[in-house]
């Protein structure tokens, strides 16, 4: 079947507002209408997308996952049209994406200088979507963390960096110089597989509130200073890995210029002392 990028767009409009008399006023289109196209919908797929009571809707388990897929459809269509609209006005855009804590712009101006002709957008990534922007159009090029799902990327490692152990100021190993893995047996670590959270503020907040502490590449420390947490090297954690990516099948043009300049321009050159970001203490 085709997919009615239209009743897509309706779907979501009720899946989000979870009224259809709401979600019509949003759409600027009578809830009749709508109704009909969410029922002409959910024929189309073949299975129901809502249950419906006398008050509000719910997502069934398939309109959940529609719901889910929904955002990363529209994101690839409106990029997709976007470069339409720039390949008609005649323009170059490059779009740069990095992880939290890694910095590009020496990169980018060492680029435009030499390609004033294209325009540069940076994109921040979010700790859930590495890798996904360079796929499905968003980003072109990224200077990324592993790990990650590096399938049919192309990617060129940069450097590697620490990690610290963050911790309030009231912890009682706040006070130390340095840490062991073993001298944080036992205490309540933040990650995706405890405790996920939306964004790294909102992490630092928890840590900050005494939730538990987390390990993050120093970069971010750097990034994130605040009054209320402290930073400890430890000394045993594995470093990680920073790269540039970039997909495959679009590694040409001024988005292999732009890698060339990249890593000539970030990575550390032999015998620096330093992480990719600058080195130094936290």
């Amino acid at each position: 079947m085709d997919l009615d990028l239209r009743k897509l767009r309706y779907f979501v409009a009720v899946a989000e507002h979870r009224q259809f008399g709401r979600a019509a006023q949003a759409l600027f289109i009578a809830q009749p209408v709508l109704s009909r196209q969410i029922r002409a919908f959910e024929q189309e797929l073949g299975c129901p997308l809502f249950t419906r009571t006398t008050r509000s809707v719910e997502l069934t388990p398939a309109g959940r996952q529609l719901y889910d897929e929904a955002g990363r459809i529209t994101t690839v269509v409106e990029t997709a049209l976007r470069r339409v609209h720039e390949a008609g006005r005649g323009e170059q855009r490059l779009v740069v994406a990095f992880s939290p804590g890694l910095r590009v712009s020496e990169a980018i101006l060492a680029f435009t200088a030499s390609h004033p002709e294209v325009h540069i957008d940076v994109f921040p990534l979010r700790w859930w979507e590495q890798d996904a922007p360079l796929r499905d159009g968003r980003a072109h090029v990224g200077y990324l963390r592993r790990p990650f799902d590096d399938t049919g990327l192309h990617t060129v490692p940069m450097g590697h960096e620490t990690k610290v152990a963050c911790l309030p100021v009231t912890h009682r190993l706040a006070g130390r110089r340095t840490l062991t893995s073993a001298a944080l047996d036992g205490e309540p670590v933040l990650d995706v597989r405890t405790r996920r959270t939306s964004s790294l503020e909102e992490k630092f907040e928890l840590i900050a509130s005494g939730q538990g502490l987390a390990l993050v590449p120093v970069s971010v420390a750097r990034s994130y200073s605040r009054p209320d947490l402290v930073y400890l090297p430890v000394t045993d954690a594995p470093p990680v890995e920073t790269c540039l990516a970039v997909p495959e099948d679009n590694c040409a043009g001024p988005v292999a210029d732009f890698l060339d300049i990249a890593t000539a321009t970030l990575r550390p050159q032999p015998g620096e002392a330093k992480t990719v970001e600058g080195g130094g203490g936290v």
